[in-house]
């Protein structure tokens, strides 16, 4: 068939007048054949070409390849490399579901607890102090000398004779009944009896006499030493030990009394004011200084009229108070102990409108010594102002988070959960919020165990929002799902 073809081109070239040579006719017989091979092979193609596109499709490594190149674009889902990771300071924590509780928050402040905290020392009788041993500042112990005072009260020295007096009394009034009783046999015994009158008088004279010394501050073991004519005309104040003041040991040698170094509960004071200076002239009952322990205080907080009801309901139930002492230093350790409101006031303040309730406050101290100076450190003090969050409502299995781990978008808002590289935005229903935590509602928009970015969600978010990825890690791919893997043929 070529051959006749081929015969026929050249009788068509011969008929127009072109004289074609044998080789020349050769040629154009092989480029016509290979013209009419290509136009065979096309038309085989195109009609079968429903069998051999398919051959022709991505393969899974070439598609790995490519998303290696370009992640996928998911909605509400960024990739963040680990340097970025780092920059943002992401962290990521399991969920829990546990109790919240909401709280009110109200302001407070260490204050001083009423008949513990504070002593007046007051001088026993009237005088002149004659020396003054601690300063303001100072800390002293229980049976530490703070004044000695030189009696100058008439009547204290009048009872003291009288007490000497009568004392000396009976001890001449028993001889002369051992005298009659020898000679009973001649003397009548009215006589007897009436001397036993006069001793049981004497006795009853003595025991009034050291009565009213003993309210001066005077020990039994010093009034037996006034007995015997060793009058007191100084008397050294002390330190009181167990929170009370009562008299003090005497010392026969130089005719001096102690007062306030009675019982045995030792305790540290801070002399926090001096009332007198040496050489002043005292009255019985003149404050002489303050005393401080801070060792046992209270917090003291304000409420509102309207929330007397939630402060009740705390009360009722017994629910522990969070306390905020706003300390900078957490160098005195962790504080162990619990808040509960013990007293709730009747009454409230004209002026501010607000009422009181109180709890008690068990206070922590340290000695330090310096140029033979003791200084007590309290860890709270006085005057100290706190916040305190009292419980008024229980929230049980819900989830709470940072306040930076939620991003507000409008009427939404949203959390962040990582995996590895992706991270994924889901709403969530928020029931509580405040500066420091949020509450979410349990709802199954998020499962518990997810992982949850603790802080910078609204960076992240505006990350989503402006379609913002920093692209996969090198040597990883994005599947569809936003889950970051490695490649498979990495390390080959």
């Amino acid at each position: 068939m070529s051959h006749s073809k081929a015969g026929g081109c050249a009788t068509a070239l011969h008929a127009i007048g072109l004289k074609v040579s044998p080789m020349s006719r050769r040629r154009i017989t092989k480029m016509l054949l290979n013209i009419f091979l290509l136009a065979v092979v096309a038309t085989a193609g195109y009609v079968s070409r429903d069998h051999w596109l398919p051959l022709f499709k991505t393969t899974p490594a070439a598609a790995s390849s490519a998303e290696s190149a370009a992640p996928v674009a998911t909605p509400g889902k960024i990739v963040v490399q680990e340097q970025a990771q780092r920059n943002l300071g992401l962290k990521a924590a399991p969920l829990k579901l546990q109790t919240y509780w909401r709280t009110i928050q109200v302001p407070g402040m260490v204050v001083d607890r009423p008949g513990q905290s504070d002593q007046s020392i007051v001088a026993p009788a009237a005088g002149v102090v004659a020396s003054v041993s601690h300063f303001p500042g100072d800390t002293v112990q229980s049976g530490d000398e703070l004044f000695s005072i030189r009696f100058l009260s008439e009547s204290l020295h009048s009872t003291q004779s009288d007490l000497f007096k009568a004392h000396q009394d009976i001890e001449l009034a028993k001889a002369q009944k051992e005298r009659l009783t020898a000679i009973s046999n001649v003397i009548p015994t009215a006589r007897i009896i009436e001397v036993d009158s006069e001793i049981s008088r004497l006795e009853a004279a003595v025991q009034a006499y050291r009565q009213e010394l003993v309210n001066r501050g005077f020990r039994p073991e010093m009034l037996d030493e006034v007995s015997q004519g060793r009058f007191v005309n100084e008397m050294v104040i002390t330190a009181p030990r167990a929170q009370e003041v009562s008299a003090g040991a005497a010392n026969s040698d130089s005719a001096q009394a102690s007062i306030g170094g009675g019982g045995s509960s030792l305790q540290t004071f801070e002399v926090q004011d001096l009332e007198v200076e040496l050489g002043q002239m005292v009255q019985a009952g003149q404050t002489l200084c303050e005393l401080a322990n801070h060792e046992q205080l209270a917090i003291e907080g304000r409420a509102f009229r309207d929330e007397t009801a939630l402060l009740e309901r705390s009360v009722t139930e017994n629910w522990p108070v969070e306390v905020d002492f706003r300390e900078e230093t957490a160098d005195w350790g962790p504080l162990t102990q619990s808040f509960r409101i013990r007293q709730l006031a009747n009454t409230i303040d004209p002026v501010n409108r607000t009422f009181a309730f109180r709890m008690p406050l068990e206070n922590q101290s340290r000695v330090i010594e310096a140029d033979g100076r003791k200084q007590t450190l309290w860890r709270f003090r006085p005057g100290q102002k706190v916040s305190l969050l009292v419980r008024v409502e229980r929230l049980d299995n819900v989830f709470v988070v940072p306040a930076d781990a939620v991003a507000a978008d409008g009427p939404e808002s949203f959390i962040f959960t990582q995996n590895v590289n992706t991270f994924e935005r889901k709403p969530v229903r928020i029931l509580l919020h405040d500066r420091r935590q949020v509450v979410i509602a349990n709802d199954g928009t998020i499962v518990p165990g997810s992982f949850v970015v603790q802080l910078a969600a609204e960076q992240l978010n505006r990350m989503v929002r402006s379609g913002q990825s920093t692209g996969a890690p090198k040597g990883y791919h994005i599947h569809a799902d936003g889950s970051l893997h490695k490649n498979e043929d990495e390390g080959k």
